[in-house]
């Protein structure tokens, strides 16, 4: 299984977008990334003035009123954080923006970080595991906090990080921007999940399988292999690429065995069961809600679309301001 396979359909991606600088990284050398820096006024009229679609929009209509769906990328590129004309548009439409994780709450970040850290005198891992999560925290050039977190938040942590080399970053990610312009658009925010939920799906029951776990994150590390397969589902999803992200399990390397299944089931497809239930209640409530979640939640019948589908919503998927059948005729 390979953990950079899922890090951005899983909002624990955002640990480094919500944690202390401290955290985030030791001070810049010439051998580590250099460091997001906070955007100002101008990056922001810039970077609007700029922006172009990316990632998938989906329109999800029933009984007169139409919701919007829409595919994010939890690590980005700072480009890609601002978002196009017609997921601006489709924000100015609704009532409510729901969110993984509202990580503009501070409630939320609270919450994040408590449950994120390791409890005083809890068994830790062994020590040949411990060297090699140090080892890669001197690689990332992570701050010496990060070993304060439960051992497996420190693997997922150190898979997110290494996306930095390829200059993508929490800092980016398109979920933290869509939380402060839907405040800026007066736009109530919702959060679909908890942070305790979310880190649950990650801890291990025993000892030996955080160890097993911990071990699978740093041969993914240790070989490379992390970082082109979060590279992939990265470009995939600025590209707006359907079809490379919907043949993503054919690629990730993260469905090889039966337990990464159960996995990927608990991770994504029970998750997407929550989430299209939370949008259909309050749309048939008379809400008019944008739901952004991590892009694999939508592939598959399994997938949010889906699963709207099946309860009698109309969903379509917008290409170039067309849905995708219109536009697919258009191009022929």
């Amino acid at each position: 299984m390979t953990l950079a396979a899922w890090v951005t359909g899983v909002a624990v991606a955002l640990v480094l977008w919500a944690a202390p600088p401290a955290l985030q990284a030791a001070p810049a050398t010439d051998a580590c990334p250099p460091q997001p820096k906070p955007l100002t006024a101008d990056d922001v009229q810039r970077g609007m003035q700029d922006a172009i679609d990316r990632g998938f929009l989906w329109r999800v209509s029933k009984g007169g009123k139409t919701s919007w769906l829409y595919g994010t990328l939890h690590v980005a590129r700072k480009p890609w954080m601002f978002p196009g004309p017609q997921v601006r548009n489709a924000l100015q439409s609704v009532d409510r923006v729901a969110l993984e994780l509202d990580m503009l709450d501070p409630d939320i970040q609270r919450r994040l970080m408590t449950v994120l850290a390791a409890a005083p005198g809890q068994p830790v891992i062994s020590g040949p595991l411990q060297r090699r999560l140090r080892a890669q925290m001197d690689k990332a050039c992570a701050g010496q906090e990060l070993a304060a977190l439960k051992p497996e938040m420190q693997a997922v942590t150190l898979t997110v990080m290494a996306g930095r080399r390829a200059g993508l970053e929490p800092a980016y990610g398109i979920d933290g921007f869509l939380a402060g312009y839907a405040r800026g658009l007066h736009k109530p925010v919702l959060s679909l999940e908890t942070p305790e939920a979310q880190i649950g799906l990650l801890l291990q029951p025993t000892p030996a399988e955080t160890e097993t776990f911990v071990g699978h994150a740093l041969d993914e590390l240790d070989s490379g292999h992390a970082l082109p397969t979060l590279q992939r589902l990265a470009e995939a999803w600025a590209r707006s690429d359907w079809a490379e992200l919907s043949s993503y399990a054919d690629w990730c390397r993260c469905v090889d065995s039966d337990d990464d299944k159960r996995l990927m089931r608990r991770l994504i497809d029970e998750r997407n069961v929550t989430m299209a239930a939370q949008l259909q209640t309050r749309h048939d409530a008379g809400e008019r809600l944008f739901v952004a979640v991590g892009a694999l939640h939508l592939i598959g019948e399994q997938g949010v679309p889906a699963l709207l589908k099946s309860h009698g919503f109309d969903v379509q998927r917008i290409e170039g301001g067309l849905p995708a059948a219109a536009a697919s005729a258009a191009s022929r």
